[in-house]
């Protein structure tokens, strides 16, 4: 979770209660965490950091690939979010640091770490400060492995394309508001960039001395219910605007109606892995 976050809710103990039961219950944050894990070169780690780790789901993937001997810090900076980690995730490589991310730098010694790992969080910190801390931790030959929501990134894959059959749960939300509610949503401009694209951070990442090593575009399957049930965590409940979130459950519950729960879902992202340079001989 970036330093925005707790001012939205993430440091709201209803909030971190509800994300951790979907996580545990869906399998979205569980499938984008393994594969960042997958791809971060964890191997033969010593030292990961689950950055903007929040309950842990995260760290559950990491763990599941690290040896007996090595650690993992998950840092944050929802203490609400880690207090349920701490609860419900239990392992002695696990520690916590509640902190923003932009201040990794200030919690563990330069060069001291293997990988650092950061699922579904990167877009809302600030990245230039995030990329530096990052590259101040990493060991030479390090690795930074993290992803961009699609919509961030600019990036589409084709699956989420060629799975739309119908208007989103998101644009129904929308329109059972405006009917019931008369609710009038914020303009939409089509033309406005995408706030952290490729070459944003591939520039952003050099300018801290580190160099990306490798890019994919993935697509996340789910369903409509699925989807649901993210809608009703707190943090993520739309509309956003003066709505109670007994309203905005209702207006979901209504706008879900008018789908079928195994419609699919697909999600785009943009997954990068880069690294600091080993240092020359």
């Amino acid at each position: 979770m970036a330093p925005q976050d707790a001012i939205l809710g993430w440091d709201e103990d209803s909030n971190a209660e509800a994300y951790n039961a979907f996580t545990r219950a869906h399998p979205m944050y569980d499938a984008t965490s393994r594969d960042l894990a997958r791809r971060g070169h964890l191997a033969n780690a010593s030292l990961v950091v689950d950055l903007c780790g929040g309950a842990g789901a995260t760290a559950r993937a990491i763990l599941d690939l690290l040896p007996a001997h090595a650690r993992v810090v998950s840092v944050d900076s929802a203490a609400a979010m880690q207090r349920v980690g701490r609860r419900t995730l239990n392992d002695a490589r696990l520690t916590w640091i509640t902190s923003p991310a932009e201040r990794l730098a200030d919690h563990l010694r330069a060069s001291s770490t293997d990988a650092v790992v950061c699922n579904s969080a990167i877009w809302k910190t600030d990245t230039v400060a995030v990329f530096g801390a990052v590259a101040h931790v990493l060991r030479p030959g390090g690795y930074f492995t993290f992803n961009v929501g699609g919509g961030f990134a600019g990036v589409r894959h084709p699956a989420e394309l060629s799975a739309r059959t119908g208007p989103s749960l998101n644009a129904l939300i929308r329109h059972v508001a405006a009917e019931v509610r008369g609710y009038t949503p914020p303009p939409r401009n089509a033309d406005r960039p995408p706030k952290l694209p490729l070459e944003t951070i591939t520039e952003q990442l050099s300018g801290a001395g580190l160099t990306v090593v490798g890019t994919e575009v993935t697509a996340q399957q789910s369903t409509m219910a699925e989807k649901k049930a993210w809608l009703s965590i707190p943090v993520f409940a739309r509309p956003e605007g003066d709505f109670t979130h007994a309203q905005q459950m209702q207006i979901l519950d209504t706008a879900y109606a008018m789908t079928t729960p195994d419609t699919p879902v697909v999600t785009s992202w943009l997954v990068v892995v880069a690294q600091r340079p080993m240092v020359a001989a």
